[in-house]
């Protein structure tokens, strides 16, 4: 999809000021590469015109074109919003005319699809490995799959069997559970990491690249064991942002290949996937007796109504009722 060059001689383009928006923001590159889709969809939805000679009218036509000819999702429809919003309010800086009411998506209530315990056991018994290991941290810690290949080595607390999740969902830190049968694998991958770390700096590189400014502030701080990723990626690349050669996490594409062999093999009939282990660690924990607000806390849920999704999941058929075929 070209987009044609939004900018004059001496004005960046779009999509570079875009970028720089979004940096200065802190918001994930996958916001980004979202962000851009949407962006683009809208203005050719408005054949190529500037979205600066646009406004809430055609914001409107195009939210509503989202939902009536191309029946995407409610969050789906969301997102195109947010994006559009972020481009008028934080790129083109420039007041967006009122949206007035456009046609919404249906949001359909849908429970999360979840493991029993003993599923989630079956799963886990089909890894091996590195991706046992991760899978075993998406159920015993309740990581999002992108946080847990984003770990860095200092992140992991053995003393205090704790993880600190960095920069989760919304820019936020937390800190969750370490389960006890992770540790000693997670020793083990760490001095490989350690081995591997100093084979690179043999070969000149083994920079992390790091967060933000912390690079300007700590410029020495990347070539550190303590900031290199947990599960480190099997080649170097180079950096998008500075076409330095690092060695980035590895992908995630790698574990949900994985994990949908293994949830095929341990013959769970499904639709799970790796974020599956993240409701089953919720589910679990409240089964136990956890107190929701705790839950809440080890999820990084911003809002309780948010982990409340869990507790429908466990009052299914909890009522005594009972089938009439069922009745002699």
């Amino acid at each position: 999809m070209d987009v044609p060059n939004m900018g004059g001689a001496s004005e960046p383009r779009l999509f570079d000021r875009l970028h720089e928006a979004i940096k200065v923001r802190h918001y994930s590159v996958r916001t980004e590469r979202a962000y851009r889709y949407w962006i683009k969809r809208f203005i050719f939805f408005h054949d190529k015109r500037h979205p600066s000679e646009l406004g809430g009218q055609e914001v409107n036509a195009f939210l509503s074109w989202l939902a009536t000819q191309r029946d995407v999702s409610a969050a789906t429809q969301g997102l195109a919003l947010n994006a559009i919003v972020f481009l008028y309010r934080h790129v083109l800086e420039q007041e967006l005319s009122d949206i007035g009411t456009f046609v919404r998506s249906k949001q359909p209530r849908r429970l999360p699809v979840v493991f029993t315990h003993d599923e989630a056991l079956r799963v886990l018994a089909q890894l091996r490995g590195r991706e046992w290991l991760m899978a075993n941290l998406l159920y015993g810690s309740g990581l999002r799959l992108l946080e847990c290949a984003r770990l860095r080595v200092k992140d992991i607390d053995f003393h205090n069997r704790a993880l600190l999740v960095r920069y989760g969902k919304g820019g936020r830190d937390r800190v969750t559970v370490l389960p006890d049968s992770a540790v000693q694998p997670l020793r083990e991958q760490i001095e490989y990491v350690r081995r591997l770390h100093a084979y690179d700096r043999a070969e000149g590189y083994g920079e992390a690249k790091l967060p933000y400014a912390l690079a300007r502030k700590y410029p020495n701080a990347g070539k550190e064991l303590g900031w290199q990723f947990v599960f480190p990626a099997s080649k170097r690349s180079p950096d998008p942002d500075s076409d330095k050669i690092r060695r980035h996490h590895i992908h995630s594409s790698v574990l949900q290949k994985a994990v949908k062999t293994a949830i095929r093999r341990a013959a769970i009939h499904k639709p799970a996937s790796c974020h599956t282990f993240r409701h089953s660690f919720a589910t679990r924990l409240l089964q136990r007796g956890a107190d929701i607000r705790t839950v809440q806390e080890l999820l990084g849920h911003s809002d309780v109504h948010t982990t409340e999704i869990y507790t429908h999941v466990l009052n299914i058929n909890k009522r005594g009722v009972r089938s009439p075929v069922d009745e002699s």
